[in-house]
């Protein structure tokens, strides 16, 4: 039975990959103006006919604009089979490589946000829950929620503007400072940390309001168990009753939500590196949108939809050892 669930939800993860595959592909052939188009302008203006200008173009962008669409598709699934994702028009880079040298750059900005904010949320959540109805409670709340209802990416620009800008603490771009030797060297990694500190801000404050009401919702009802009123009865703890009964079942209904937003890491940075001129991965795919570069383009929706689907599939299976009452079988569902 076990095994059932787990090669059903399996298989729905991989149909859901290709689906996304499928719908990503044809949407974005369909895009009006694509590269072809957008080339082919450029060279009627400089005086060549039209049929010249569409066999240098297809030259350049490697793209033959007779082929079907359908024809392509199939070519594509091909390749991407054997593990090509193809060569990217604008870089003139294998679309992997791309991607390769710039995830290490997203990983580090948004996994530090995450880790921030959630630990800062979970911290807050518990003392909100703890001293409920206070006015610590009531500021807390309002902060919270007042933090999440701001965009990151408007956060992003009044960071950038006051501590990069006017304040000039900060570097307004960039990965590390150019002209330093890539290494585990103090120097270099002080930099990488100088680079990131305004991205990892920008999530961050924007970020753990939500985990910090989360947890305190789910604190407030775990407070409220017969349980936890037999243990204070008992004469256990109030620290060991926090530790051992409200924190773990209290945290637990966040799980999932965590997981889910491990694999949004990818997607969330598409706007916010472009913002702070940071070569991650969501800068590429947000180049790529912008000179139609089809390849590089299916290459980044591809890696954040198997990030996704990954990560929500290893949340469903270990829910189960995380949580034993979670039972195993058509009912059970974790999200």
């Amino acid at each position: 039975m076990i095994q059932n669930y787990y090669a059903r939800r399996l298989g729905m993860s991989v149909f859901t990959v290709f689906a996304v595959i499928t719908f990503s592909f044809f949407l974005i052939r369909y895009m009006p103006g694509g590269p072809m188009d957008y080339m082919i302008a450029n060279l009627q203006q400089q005086g060549l006919s039209t049929a010249r200008a569409r066999e240098l173009a297809a030259t350049y962008t490697q793209v033959n604009p007779d082929q079907p669409v359908h024809i392509a598709y199939v070519e594509y699934l091909g390749e991407i089979l054997t593990g090509s994702l193809g060569t990217s028009m604008w870089y003139d880079k294998p679309v992997a490589d791309i991607l390769i040298a710039a995830l290490p750059w997203t990983l580090f900005v948004m996994s530090v946000s995450l880790i921030l904010s959630f630990t800062m949320g979970i911290l807050t959540g518990a003392v909100m829950a703890y001293r409920e109805s206070t006015r610590l409670d009531s500021g807390g709340t309002l902060v919270s929620t007042f933090l999440t209802s701001i965009p990151y990416y408007l956060v992003a620009i009044v960071l950038l503007m006051a501590f990069a800008y006017q304040l000039g603490w900060f570097p307004t771009g960039g990965r590390f400072q150019s002209n330093l030797s890539v290494g585990w060297n103090a120097e270099f990694l002080l930099s990488v940390l100088r680079h990131g500190a305004l991205p990892i801000m920008s999530i961050t404050l924007t970020a753990f309001g939500g985990w910090a009401l989360g947890m305190r919702g789910n604190s407030i009802s775990v407070l409220g168990k017969d349980y936890l009123r037999v243990a204070r009865l008992a004469g256990i703890p109030e620290r060991d009753i926090v530790v051992k009964y409200v924190t773990p079942n209290a945290i637990l209904p966040l799980y999932t939500n965590l997981m889910i937003a491990i694999g949004g890491i990818f997607g969330g940075s598409i706007i916010l590196e472009q913002i702070f001129n940071y070569p991650g991965l969501g800068y590429y795919i947000y180049e790529s949108i912008n000179a139609r570069d089809y390849p590089l383009m299916m290459g980044g929706f591809i890696l954040i939809t198997v990030a996704v689907v990954t990560t929500i599939f290893v949340a469903d299976v270990t829910y189960s050892y995380i949580d034993p009452r979670a039972e195993t079988g058509d009912s059970r569902e974790t999200y």
